[in-house]
């Protein structure tokens, strides 16, 4: 009984840690904004500045530190790379130009393989920023340029394992790599241009008019034609909507099998089907040139509380139709 007590509280005492923690880490990335002085806006001027690259390195936590940054950089529009420093140390430092800069992280500012990497970068004629909690440390003095990460203490209970000091790292390189972006002017077109896999590319780069290939489906009837042919026209394309056009070949409606389903609940007409389609069609209806994102074709759909979107051309002549399972199906939410 006392062993069942004892490990309950055990792992109460582990929740409360684990609140400790996390208050404490955010407290950390929260007082990092001293940070963010004279030598980050310097910094911010030198990359901007360069026509070379970031170099990032670092060893143990604070290297994959060093290539989270790297990454974010890179998926922002700030061009940069990891450096492994004991392959940098063994011939990768040739990955590194005149016109680069290094971005060296280490807590210590002590680091044995980064202080070794100090005379071949200076030789290449690269610049050197590092990242460190010690100002006063090796790398510092030898830096040009130093960012500041002044961390406490870490949140292991032991004060050894890093913990805040890591995630103060990343929450400044988030900050240095944010900030560029923001001068850079990086929009959505961008983003999805440094994304192009996955869900994220789909969403930022799939148009309507790559949609409407799922189908390759332009159903469109004259205001003249009658129900019955709107419903033959339905069928065949089987896309449940088809576009209504003037003379002219313009849009000016829609009849789904829905405002069929209402024409026939409503009227006592037995001759509906041989009736024109302009007494029951969906005047005006919302439409989409083809250049539009499908992510955001689909956001209308929702707004707008329709399943079936004419896509049309600068003269508003059907180019073809979408609907709302096409759009999920192309997987762009």
């Amino acid at each position: 009984m006392n062993d069942m007590k004892e490990e309950k509280e055990a792992f109460s005492r582990a929740l409360d840690r684990a609140r400790e923690v996390l208050k404490d880490e955010a407290e950390a990335v929260s007082q990092l904004s001293r940070a963010i002085d004279g030598s980050f806006l310097a910094a911010l001027k030198k990359i901007m500045a360069s026509s070379g690259r970031m170099q990032l390195t670092g060893v143990g936590k604070s290297g994959l530190v060093a290539q989270k940054i790297a990454a974010t950089l890179s998926s922002t529009g700030t061009p940069a790379y990891f450096i492994h420093a004991d392959e940098a140390l063994h011939g990768d430092l040739g990955m590194v130009t005149e016109d680069d800069i290094v971005l060296a992280i280490s807590y210590s500012g002590e680091t044995e393989e980064l202080i070794k990497l100090i005379p071949g970068i200076k030789r290449i004629g690269a610049e050197i920023f590092v990242l460190t909690a010690c100002p006063d440390s090796t790398l510092a003095e030898r830096a040009d340029l130093v960012l500041d990460n002044i961390v406490e203490e870490e949140a292991c209970h032991l004060n050894l394992a890093p913990t805040t000091s890591t995630t103060a790292a990343l929450a400044l390189g988030d900050a240095l790599a944010m900030s560029l972006a923001y001068i850079r002017g990086l929009d959505t077109k961008d983003f999805a241009l440094y994304h192009p896999g996955g869900s994220l590319g789909r969403k930022l780069l799939t148009t309507v008019e790559e949609v409407l290939e799922i189908r390759n489906q332009n159903p469109k009837l004259k205001q003249n034609a009658t129900v019955q042919e709107a419903l033959f026209k339905m069928t065949d394309s089987r896309m449940g909507s088809t576009s209504i056009v003037n003379k002219n070949e313009e849009l000016v409606g829609i009849v789904t099998d829905g405002d069929i389903r209402r024409a026939v609940s409503g009227s006592n007409d037995k001759d509906l089907l041989e009736t024109s389609v302009a007494g029951i069609m969906t005047k005006n209806p919302k439409a989409v040139k083809p250049d539009v994102l499908a992510a955001e074709a689909l956001k209308m759909m929702e707004n707008w509380e329709i399943n079936h979107l004419p896509v049309v051309d600068c003269c508003k002549k059907p180019l073809g139709m979408v609907n709302f399972q096409d759009l999920l199906r192309a997987r762009v939410w």
